[in-house]
Formats: structure tokens, C-alpha cells, sequence
């Protein structure tokens, strides 16, 4: 009969020394304990944070021997030069680490409320300050052509203007079709209110509620969700901490944001 050996311990757990390795952003390593494997995206004391080619995320233990690196069993160690910094911003881009914010440019992106300005800085913050764009809301949009008209848009001084549930025969889809002109471009998403643009998943709800016609939206939300509808503003940071990135929200969202930074910035 074939013999084997009986020493079945896992080449990760057997007890000696491995090379060295500093988890430097971007290093593809594998943990052996789980099959997860990814790259290196940000390094805390004692700590590494891998992401896989989906975009999934997980943190581990920087033990010794704990990890594989093309197969060879290895111990990460904090870079010499500090801690890792994301290679990406929220918003998908290129890190660009050490970058001051730009000085802010005449050009402007407007937004209706409060809550879009929130979620917008959280996501695309960092390209913003990059790209010295800054962000204002308007606390709704009944008067945006007499706004676009007193801001004076031109070449050097561009305007993007980004409008809730702009869907073909709303209100908002009236107004903005008032609005005219090359250095000016309104997008919107067709969602009721920014809420909706993030996915429920990530809320970690099944779906967002219908609201009857005549009741305020987000009170609505709140009462069908269980949450207190006295306080919307409380259900709001709720559902912004649960955004991350990109990742949370609706393509509608994101393309609008995105075209609106391109027309202030070209």
C-alpha cells in the first residue's frame, strides 16, 4: 500500500518562519483559512482590508504565516512608510494621495436639498476638491430659471444643476425644460427623493415603500419602515452611514453626478 505521511497540518500552520511581506495597496494575497482573495486596499495596526475582483471587502488579522502570495505562505507586515491608503476615492476614481483641494472654480453643481448635497460630498467628495468644484443646494427647484438666470452661466463659469424625479410630464421636468443654454446642463434621477437612490440592500431593506399620492414622502417611508416619523433627519443619517461608495447606489444616480462634473469641469 501507498504510504503517507501523517503530519496532515496545513503548510500555513505549521510553526516556523516566512518571508516578510509589506502589504503595499494593490498585493494580491490569498487567506488560507477562508479561500478569500484579494488586494490589499488599506492596512491598520494588526489589521489588513482585502478586496476581490467583485468589489467585496473583508478585513483580517495580520498574523504570522497568515497569508498566501502566489502560493508561497507568507507574514504581511505594516508598510514601513505608514498605512495604506485606498487606491480608489468612494466615488470609483483614482486616489490622487497628498492632493490639496484646488482652489474652487466660478463653476457650480446645484442640488435641491440638503440631503442630495450630503450624499454627493460622501461619495464624490474627494474628486470635487481635486477638481476645486464646489456644492450648493437650493432647497427645491420652483424658481431654478430665475437662479440659472442670476447665476449668468459661460464658458469660464459653468453650471450643472441636478434635479429629483426629473421623469417626462413632472413638475420638475417642466422646469427644467425653461432652462436653456451651452454652459448649463440639468440631469436628474427619476427616483421622488435622493433616498431612493440608494440601493435598498444597502439600507438593508427589501425595497423602498410606496407612498400614497398627497402624503410627504419621507414620513411615509418612515412610518411603513417602523422607523420614527417625527425625525426624518435622524432616518437620513441612518441611511447615509450605510453608504459607502458607489457601490449603494443607483446607476441613475451615478450617471448624472458623473455628466454634471464633466460639463463643470470641461
Amino acid at each position: 500500500m501507498r504510504q503517507y505521511s501523517a503530519d496532515m497540518t496545513p503548510p500555513w500552520k505549521k510553526p516556523g518562519p516566512a518571508p516578510e511581506v509589506p502589504a503595499e495597496p494593490g498585493l494580491v494575497v490569498e487567506e488560507p483559512g477562508t479561500g478569500f482573495c484579494g488586494a490589499v486596499v488599506g492596512c491598520e495596526a494588526g489589521t489588513v482590508t482585502l478586496e476581490d475582483r467583485f468589489g467585496k471587502r473583508r478585513v483580517f488579522p495580520m498574523e504570522p504565516r497568515g497569508f498566501l502570495l502566489e502560493g508561497r505562505v507568507v507574514t504581511l507586515t505594516r508598510p514601513g512608510r505608514g498605512p495604506v491608503r485606498p487606491t480608489r476615492t468612494a466615488s470609483g476614481s483614482v486616489a490622487v494621495p497628498g492632493a490639496r483641494a484646488r482652489v474652487a472654480r466660478a463653476g457650480r453643481i446645484y442640488v435641491e436639498g440638503r440631503h442630495d448635497a450630503e450624499l454627493v460630498e460622501k461619495v464624490w467628495g474627494d474628486d470635487l476638491r481635486v477638481e476645486g468644484v464646489v456644492v450648493e443646494y437650493l432647497g427645491g427647484v420652483d424658481d431654478l430659471p430665475s437662479v440659472v438666470d442670476e447665476f449668468a452661466p459661460g464658458p469660464d463659469a459653468r453650471l450643472g444643476v441636478l434635479v429629483d424625479h426629473l421623469v417626462p410630464g413632472s413638475k420638475e421636468w417642466r422646469i427644467a425644460q425653461a432652462v436653456t443654454g451651452d454652459d448649463v446642463l440639468v440631469v436628474g434621477h427619476p427616483y421622488i427623493d435622493v433616498w431612493e437612490a440608494v440601493k435598498p440592500s444597502s439600507v438593508g431593506i427589501a425595497a423602498w415603500p410606496r407612498v400614497p399620492r398627497g402624503e410627504d414622502w419621507k414620513t411615509g417611508v418612515c412610518r411603513a419602515l417602523g422607523w420614527p416619523a417625527d425625525n426624518t433627519g435622524a432616518a437620513w443619517q441612518h441611511i447615509l452611514g450605510r453608504v459607502g461608495s458607489y457601490k449603494d447606489l443607483e446607476p441613475a444616480l451615478l450617471g448624472s453626478v458623473e455628466r454634471l462634473i464633466d460639463h463643470v469641469t470641461a
